[in-house]
């Protein structure tokens, strides 16, 4: 709730689709390239996150094609996506983001508190426990949510692999503790692709093959050669998935907070009335307790009056003094008035 107002669910639908791929693959399979292709997508201007500070080869990196921003050290990764989202960045009005690479990223603030751990223990082999490294793991996905999905745009995630087969080795020998390459990404992307090289009548072909997926769009086993972003985008959109959610009706975005309901009085009168009426007229609590006992089943305690047995009090202290004076006090109080008078005569 903000300023009185609330936030209208209905306002969070969808309203344009997106795609966030990770592209893996061993080195020279082509993933730098795939995910400067993000600038021709009609997705509006690319900003490029260079851990590996490799962008400058390719063309228009100069900011002509798309704003490659380089990664000198770990720990300004989360403050440049910070800046591009919701910084000064957005007047350079980006539409689409790449990440090159989660690996290099992940690598290097690894090696930072493996580091850590070494230098406090004094232990050169020391390796991180399991809760440290499940805390960096907290850390280093914020990484990726803030991107992926706070961004609300499409983003090409490229990471490594080292040598096929090594992920099942550490995986089976170390356990998922490490958000590994592959397990920080899954949860993050909707496709995920494994990038290889092959040739083919002695042409090089990049082959893209979905090994991951959240989408129908993209069946695992499926595969892409030598593809651009505007490539996935074509096979969303003739799965059905229009790019913009066009009827989707425009709805508010904030709700005015309702009125605080009045807070009603009671229907019968409150002990605070009771007390009021008693004082009104002389009596004191003591005097309400000593009626309490003798009407109210023995309660001593006026706070632990029900509604109905207050009500009772009320009704009988107001018949008791609403109710007219005896015929004899009133000639009794009529000859004390006239005494006086009669001793002044004498």
């Amino acid at each position: 709730m903000m300023n009185g107002k609330r936030i209208n669910p209905l306002s969070r639908r969808p309203r344009r689709q997106r795609l966030v791929v990770a592209v893996r693959g061993a080195a020279g399979t082509g993933k730098s390239v795939f995910a400067a292709t993000l600038a021709e997508a009609g997705l509006g201007r690319l900003c490029y996150f260079d851990v590996e500070r490799k962008a400058r080869l390719l063309p228009g990196s100069d900011g002509s094609r798309f704003d490659a921003i380089e990664i000198e050290h770990p720990d300004e990764l989360p403050e440049f996506i910070e800046w591009a989202l919701a910084g000064e960045g957005r007047d350079q009005n980006y539409g689409c983001y790449v990440l090159d690479s989660w690996a290099m990223y992940f690598g290097r603030k690894h090696r930072e508190t493996v580091q850590a751990v070494r230098d406090r223990t004094g232990d050169p082999t020391a390796q991180p426990t399991a809760e440290e490294l499940a805390g960096d793991q907290m850390l280093f996905q914020e990484v990726l949510r803030r991107l992926c999905i706070d961004s609300g745009a499409c983003v090409v995630v490229t990471d490594q692999i080292a040598a096929r087969g090594k992920e099942d080795r550490e995986e089976n020998e170390m356990g998922r503790v490490l958000p590994m390459t592959s397990g920080g990404l899954e949860y993050f992307v909707d496709v995920m692709i494994e990038a290889s090289v092959r040739v083919v009548d002695f042409a090089t072909e990049r082959v893209f093959r979905v090994i991951k997926t959240n989408s129908p769009a993209f069946p695992i086993g499926t595969e892409f050669i030598n593809p651009t972003f505007a490539d996935f985008l074509a096979r969303l959109g003739e799965s059905g998935v229009a790019l913009t959610a066009s009827t989707v009706p425009e709805v508010a975005e904030l709700l005015e907070e309702p009125p605080a309901p009045a807070l009603l009085r009671p229907a019968g009168p409150t002990l605070d009335d009771l007390r009021a009426l008693a004082a009104e007229h002389g009596l004191r609590d003591a005097d309400l307790v000593v009626a309490a006992r003798h009407y109210c089943n023995g309660k001593a305690d006026l706070t632990r009056l029900t509604g109905d047995e207050i009500a009772d009090l009320h009704r009988r202290l107001l018949a008791r003094v609403q109710k007219p004076a005896p015929v004899e006090e009133s000639e009794q109080a009529l000859a004390a008035e006239a005494r006086p008078t009669s001793r002044r005569r004498a």
